[in-house]
This record gives C-alpha cells, sequence and structure tokens, in this order.
C-alpha cells in the first residue's frame, strides 16, 4: 500500500526543504490541500535557526506573544510563553508543540541534507538529491531554508593547531558547554556575541572580547510573563494581529502623534523625554520613537548620541565605554541589538575588551588568540561571527533551473527575484521570505504566514486554471530587483558595512538582500500581482501555449 506521501511513480506534488517554522507552516498548508508532500530537513528535528542556535542567552528578540503563528486561534490561545523575550528552549519547545499538535513529523525526514535540485524540462518535474544520494522527485519544489541557517565559520590561520575547543554560536553543541573556570574567547559583538557574553562571564574564570565593530544595543527588559498580561493580550489577539499583518515591521507598537514625526523636528526636552520612554519600555520600540530614523542623517545622529550616553553611564571606565560607543554606521542600519546587561558585564574584573581595530586578529596559535603583538591565551574560543545571510543556504544547494541554468552563476553578481518568491528560468520553484521580500527586517512569523498563503493560493490557482507550470518573467524580476534597490537608496542603510547587504561575507556581492520598505507595502504589491491573475509570471498548461500576465 502506498503512502499517502507517495504516488505510483514515486513522484510527489511537492518537496519543502527545511523544517523551520516556514517549512511546517507550508507543509499544513499543503496537506489542506491533500497534496503529496515531503520535507527534507538537515537537522534532527524540526525548529529551524532555534534547533542550531543553542548558544547562552540565545532568545528571540521580538515579543514572544508577537512570535508565533497566527493561522490557528485555538493554538495561540492554548500556548502559556514564560518570559517577555522567550528563550532559545522555549522557541525549540514551540516549534515541537507544533510539530506534535499537527502530526507534521510523519511527512519529514530528518537528517537529510539536501545537496541538489534540478529542473527537468521534459517532464516538468524537480529531482532533489542529498548529500546521502537519496532522489526525490515533485512538481514543485519550495526552499525554506531560512534567512540565518548558513553559519559564517571562521577562516583564521591557525585554528588547526588550536589546542583548547572551538565553538560557532550558529552550530552549538546540543549537550552545551562548561565555562566553569576557563578562559574564553569570544570573536564577535553582534548579537549572538552580546546575548552570550553577559551569560558565559558568570561561570568562566575570565572572558576575552575581540571586537571589530561595536554595536548599538538597546536594554530588553526581559523577565516572566505575567499570565494577566498574557491573558489579556490572547483577549485581544484577533485585533492585534491584524495590526501585525497591516503594519511595516510585523510588530506591535504604540504609536501615537509625536511618533510619527521627525526626531531632527521636535523639540530637544520632547525628544528626550520620548526616547527615555521608549528606552524604559526596552526593545525595538526605542527605533520606532520617531518615523525617521533609517531616512534622515540628522535624526539618526540624535538617536545615536542618546544610546552612547547610556553607553557612557553604564560602563565604569571612560575609556572602556568610548571603545563600546558605536561611531562607524548610522543606528539601526545594522540590526539593533537587544540585551541583557551586555555593557554592566564590562565593569566585572574577568571580562577585558580588545579592539581590533588598533590590533587585529592576526591568527590563532596553539594556545590562544594573536590580535595585534599581543598573544591572548584562551582555553576555548566562541566565534559569534554571524551568517552568510539570506542567500547563504539556498547557494549551498546546487539548484539548475531551464537549460542547468545555475542559480550560483545566476546570482553571482547579487540575488534577483519576483518578490523574493520566484526566479526566472526556474519554473514551479517558490522560496519562503527569499532575497527580495521583507524577511529579516520583519517580525519573521509574520513574513512567513504571508509567503506561505501567497504560495498556497497560487497553487491553488493553477490547480484550478489547469496550469502546469509558473515561472517568473526577465521583466518583472527586473523590474522588482531595481525596486528594491531604489527603495533601499533612499535610506541610510548603504552607510553601514552590514549583513543586510551581504557585506560580512567576504566577497559575496554588496547588494540590499532584503525589501527595507517594510511588509505591509510589500503585501499590497503581492496582493496586486495574484489579482491581476499572478501578472509577471508566465503560466504553462500542458500541451498548451503559454500565457504570461
Amino acid at each position: 500500500m502506498l503512502k499517502k506521501s507517495e504516488s505510483a511513480d514515486g513522484v510527489l506534488d511537492v518537496i519543502i526543504v527545511g523544517a523551520g517554522f516556514s517549512g511546517m507552516y507550508m507543509l499544513h498548508r499543503l496537506r489542506q490541500m491533500d497534496l503529496r508532500v515531503k520535507v527534507l530537513e538537515a537537522g534532527g528535528d524540526v525548529g529551524g535557526t532555534w534547533y542550531w542556535n543553542r548558544y547562552p542567552g540565545a532568545r528571540c528578540d521580538v515579543e514572544s506573544m508577537s512570535y508565533s503563528y497566527s493561522f490557528d486561534d485555538d493554538l495561540q490561545q492554548e500556548w502559556e510563553w514564560k518570559e517577555r523575550y522567550a528563550p532559545q528552549p522555549e522557541i525549540l519547545d514551540y516549534a515541537s508543540h507544533v510539530a506534535d499538535r499537527f502530526d507534521l513529523r510523519r511527512d519529514i525526514q530528518f537528517d537529510t541534507r539536501v545537496a541538489g535540485a534540478t529542473y527537468d524540462e521534459a517532464a516538468n518535474l524537480w529531482h532533489i538529491e542529498t548529500e546521502g544520494g537519496e532522489r526525490y522527485s515533485a512538481k514543485y519544489c519550495i526552499m525554506a531554508t531560512g534567512c540565518l541557517s548558513a553559519p559564517r565559520k571562521p577562516d583564521l590561520p591557525g585554528l588547526d593547531a588550536f589546542r583548547g575547543e572551538w565553538f560557532h554560536t550558529g552550530l552549538w553543541p546540543h549537550d552545551g558547554v562548561d565555562f566553569e573556570g576557563r578562559r574564553v574567547g569570544v570573536i564577535g559583538t553582534g548579537s549572538s556575541a552580546i546575548q552570550s557574553i553577559p551569560v558565559i562571564a558568570e561561570t568562566a574564570d575570565h572572558v576575552t572580547v575581540f571586537q571589530r565593530t561595536a554595536h548599538y544595543s538597546v536594554p530588553a527588559w526581559n523577565g516572566p510573563l505575567d499570565p494577566e498580561v498574557q491573558n489579556a493580550y490572547k483577549a485581544k489577539y484577533a485585533e492585534y494581529r491584524q495590526r501585525m499583518k497591516t503594519s511595516e515591521s510585523g510588530i506591535l507598537y504604540d504609536t501615537h502623534e509625536i511618533n510619527l514625526k521627525s526626531a531632527a523636528a521636535v523639540p530637544q526636552d520632547l525628544r528626550q523625554e520620548q526616547f527615555e520612554l521608549r528606552w524604559k519600555q526596552g526593545g525595538f520600540n526605542f527605533q520606532n520613537t520617531f518615523a525617521d530614523v533609517t531616512s534622515n542623517q540628522e535624526s539618526n545622529d540624535l538617536y545615536a548620541e542618546f544610546v552612547r550616553n547610556k553607553i557612557r553611564r553604564m560602563v565604569d571606565d571612560p575609556d572602556l565605554a568610548e571603545k563600546l560607543c558605536p561611531t562607524d554606521f548610522p543606528i539601526a542600519t545594522k540590526r539593533l541589538c537587544v540585551d541583557t546587561n551586555y555593557y554592566a558585564t564590562y565593569n566585572r574584573d574577568n571580562v577585558t575588551l580588545v579592539d581590533l581595530k588598533t590590533s587585529p586578529v592576526t591568527r590563532i596559535t596553539p594556545d590562544g588568540i594573536q590580535a595585534g603583538d599581543t598573544q591572548y591565551d584562551v582555553d576555548l574560543i566562541v566565534f559569534a561571527t554571524g551568517f552568510d545571510a539570506v542567500t547563504g543556504a539556498l547557494l549551498k544547494i546546487d539548484i539548475r533551473g531551464r537549460a542547468e541554468r545555475s542559480l550560483r552563476d545566476e546570482w553571482e553578481g547579487g540575488p534577483r527575484t519576483y518578490l523574493g518568491l520566484a526566479m526566472a528560468g526556474f519554473p514551479n520553484l517558490f522560496t519562503i521570505t527569499g532575497p527580495g521580500s521583507p524577511s529579516i527586517f520583519t517580525n519573521m512569523f509574520v513574513s512567513i504566514e504571508q509567503h506561505v498563503d501567497w504560495i498556497t493560493d497560487c497553487l491553488r490557482y493553477m490547480a484550478t486554471e489547469g496550469y502546469d507550470t509558473a515561472e517568473a518573467t526577465e521583466d518583472a524580476q527586473d523590474k522588482w530587483a531595481r525596486h528594491v534597490r531604489e527603495v533601499g537608496e533612499k535610506t541610510l542603510y548603504p552607510k553601514a558595512n552590514s549583513w543586510y547587504m551581504g557585506a560580512n561575507v567576504p566577497g559575496k556581492p554588496r547588494v540590499f538582500l532584503a525589501f527595507v520598505a517594510g511588509h505591509k507595502t510589500y503585501t499590497q504589491a503581492c496582493d496586486e500581482v495574484a489579482a491581476n491573475g499572478y501578472e509577471g509570471f508566465t503560466l504553462t498548461r500542458a500541451a498548451a501555449s503559454a500565457v504570461t500576465l
């Protein structure tokens, strides 16, 4: 007897690559269409980035009541979050709960990394090959590979000779790491470092932080989530979810008339009052104090100096405080970090900062890290060196479309997509939160659900109208790529060498990886495309001519 996910010839309707939150929801929606679906997942269980990122202090920077699925009211009512900002173990528990509740694991094959995906024009099928040599075929291939799922591994001479242990925050051991009494070197000061350094310092004998670029961080003011607050939020979930879906960030903020103004245009005392108010609220609220933080340099400078003054008050040593004050880029043009006691940690006797601007790391030695002329002996190294974001996981797979067109070659000068959903030359291949969509600039759950719902509606439309293939046109793709670039260039984002622009990876093209105009604006564009019969796609029926809309 055939399994539901199989056909007589072994062909599936859909292969999904990745079982994070996007892959799980995609599977759920396609099951509702009674399609034959299999999910291939590299990890040992569901959760995506939250399965791999288990470093000390790892937690979400979007508040837990917003960072969850909205598609099922029973699910969102029954799940109880414990903290304002959920830690990684709790998010992973939530992912597991969703998988159990909807019996998703029976269609997910774990510990299976996809090596290649090739389009067969004659058969109108995608052939998927795993690193283990397994082969699968399906009419549609959907990449749910995630935006932060390709860790940037260290590339420093001498690492192989290091006598201690080393770890990357994005590939953390599942059984944890013991820092008790050990000398630890942390390379990097982005979000994962800012979250982990205070926790590591609590037990390590000494922590030496190697900082290339100081980052802006605001307090989370995290704590237990009051059950009454949670219940009150749940009572208004329908309203809140709708507000998230029609916002630009997918995150709820208290916005008043004053917040819609320019920071540079309001009186100093009023501006300071609003900055202080949002600082005390914590998290990304601060970034949204006024409307023009990423579009007006004068306003941005006011934001930045407010944060620098906070750092100067939190760090006892004035010289050290200045080294921790970011000056190289406009605030919020790299992802604003959200922390718990990060700056105060540098007041500890067992924490040292090494400024790599004056003493760059030259090599890893058998006993530690060489920076400038100084050798720092450590027992353990933590590489908090981030990710090859947005495109990295996709380009690790050898994806080939019509006439063996290679996605790696197509994107040699930077990614080009239509809406971040599809690519010309790659029929019936869809990407969830792919490059050119808002993705990393939003609450990922809001973007994931919007993309999955759009893809589901597209496949349903094709089935109803008798279409076999959907392929983005070159013209539509070029216009969208140009629009993504033009919108981004009107902002301050190009002034930062950020992973938003691919600048953290040597040799990676420096382009806008995401659509900075926001979720609401983007959703309207996607809805118009669908309403116009999937304008910008070539839709083809079997043994019939193509229809370009």
